[in-house]
């Protein structure tokens, strides 16, 4: 399969384990296919920051690009995992200058950003059946505050109490703004080519994907959303356990893809150079 890299092929010489490793859970998590609908969910969640919002409305290019914008957002997550300490911090540093544009660089914006992804990811990890262990979520938390001092985001919390403690502190200033419920439908229904969209698969499909990732929002920010982006039902209390339902059959499914279909560029990159 062709990549077409954001920030650089990735390296597959230096004997460098980066910035977690593969001991680290932060690979394990990462590596698995529930990361994808993960960061769908982190997307929806941080667009709930009316502030944060309005700067990608005004700046981003997601409704001209959407595709990009999800795509950037897996490799940079893939990039300060598997790659180098130099590839790291040479893509936080691109994305930090994106921010900065953005006018998303005060530090409480870039808090909620880090919170978004953090507790998406890991929460897509444990309803997924991963992240199982007594303090799997403890150490995955912790190993993040690496990531949101990349960003230079402060304060991050260093575990999943924390991290709870931390959203539920933001929640005052949260709201499904008009724009925050824009960016909800580029992402459930992203533009595509006719014969994508029509003599495909993929239009169904990726609509599987993002209303998955959407009824694995907590309750409180599905509310938010309201009924509007992908029906009245997913916006109820009971779609908890649907989402775990659907995040674990979606799971179990694309394990029969060819692996060649799910395996990341900087997952083999890291083995290749670190000889796994």
């Amino acid at each position: 399969m062709k990549y077409s890299f954001v920030y650089g092929e990735p390296d597959q010489v230096t004997a460098d384990p980066g910035l977690f490793g593969p001991a680290s859970i932060s690979w394990q998590l990462h590596a698995d296919a529930a990361t994808g609908i993960g960061g769908v969910r982190a997307l929806l969640m941080q667009a709930l920051h009316p502030e944060a919002m309005s700067g990608v409305a005004k700046h981003s290019s997601y409704k001209t690009d959407p595709w990009g914008r999800l795509t950037r957002t897996a490799e940079y997550i893939s990039v300060i995992t598997f790659g180098t300490t130099a590839e790291a911090e040479s893509a936080a540093a691109r994305v930090r200058m994106v921010h900065q544009k953005l006018g998303v660089d005060r530090p409480d914006l870039l808090l909620w950003v880090h919170l978004g992804f953090v507790d998406s990811l890991l929460r897509a990890a444990q309803r997924s059946g991963l992240a199982t262990a007594p303090d799997a979520a403890d150490r995955y938390v912790k190993e993040q505050v690496i990531a949101a001092e990349l960003l230079g985001a402060p304060d991050a919390p260093t575990s999943e109490a924390e991290l709870v403690a931390a959203i539920e502190e933001f929640k005052p200033r949260l709201a499904a703004t008009q724009e925050a419920k824009d960016a909800a439908r580029f992402i459930a229904f992203p533009p595509m080519p006719l014969v994508a969209r029509f003599l495909t698969p993929a239009a169904p499909a990726w609509a599987s994907v993002a209303a998955t990732a959407f009824a694995l929002l907590p309750n409180w920010g599905r509310q938010m959303y309201g009924g509007g982006i992908f029906g009245p039902v997913l916006a109820l209390p009971i779609m908890d356990d649907q989402g775990t339902f659907a995040i674990k059959a979606w799971r179990n499914a694309i394990t029969f893809l060819p692996p060649q279909l799910l395996a990341s560029p900087h997952v083999a990159a890291a083995k290749t150079r670190l000889s796994l």
